[in-house]
């Protein structure tokens, strides 16, 4: 769903249009509302009704420069903005009794490597932010965690699509077809081995 003004979540738009199928796998697609709880409550019904062996969630960062791997989400909720039901949490834990923070369970410097290798331009991220997509984040691996269940997960924020910067003069964009095949390429190296590389790609502020 979009959110923040804009009329499109480019998000939504690539779940739309990727493949059913890939590498093998059957993929299963999801629309998320922007709204706090309510994200993570759609994808954990998802999760119980179909037990998936992974969960790749996306969403958008604008102003991005290039597809992001998400390598953290944090326990707190502190929205710049209402979601799109109007909540607006400020410095609130997303789980009272939760870890401080969950790290992705996907392979995310892999999954970078191959984007690049296919000339797609991507990056790791060390902060998912703190409004939705954090909290979805956190939640979802907050809760395979505490249920110990046997699925790989993590979070894959993209930029805006060309058509939202029109307007929008010197803001970083890609094209859609771009990111449609960056999330399938990313679908598929998360797919190809769990084990992560060990390669550089700290940043030092």
């Amino acid at each position: 769903m979009s959110f923040g003004g804009e009329k499109i979540n480019p998000s939504y738009e690539i779940i739309k249009r990727i493949k059913d199928n890939i590498g093998g796998a059957e993929i299963i697609k999801l629309e998320v509302p922007v709204v706090f709880h309510k994200s993570a409550e759609t994808v954990i019904k998802k999760i119980n009704e179909i037990n998936p062996d992974y969960v790749i969630m996306l969403g958008q960062a604008g102003g991005r420069h290039e597809i992001s791997i998400e390598r953290v989400a944090i326990n707190i909720d502190d929205a710049s903005i209402p979601d799109n039901e109007n909540n607006r949490p400020i410095d609130e834990a997303i789980d009272k009794e939760g870890l401080p923070a969950y790290f992705s369970t996907l392979p995310v410097k892999r999954i970078i490597r191959v984007l690049r290798e296919m000339g797609i331009p991507a990056s790791l991220s060390n902060s998912a932010g703190t409004y939705v997509c954090n909290h979805l984040m956190y939640s979802i691996l907050n809760y395979i965690y505490s249920n110990k269940l046997n699925i790989k997960a993590g979070f894959i924020h993209i930029p805006y699509i060309m058509e939202q910067v029109v307007n929008k003069p010197g803001t970083p964009s890609m094209t859609l077809e771009a990111l449609i095949q960056g999330i399938e390429t990313a679908i598929k190296a998360a797919m190809r081995d769990s084990d992560d590389i060990k390669v550089s790609e700290g940043k030092i502020c």
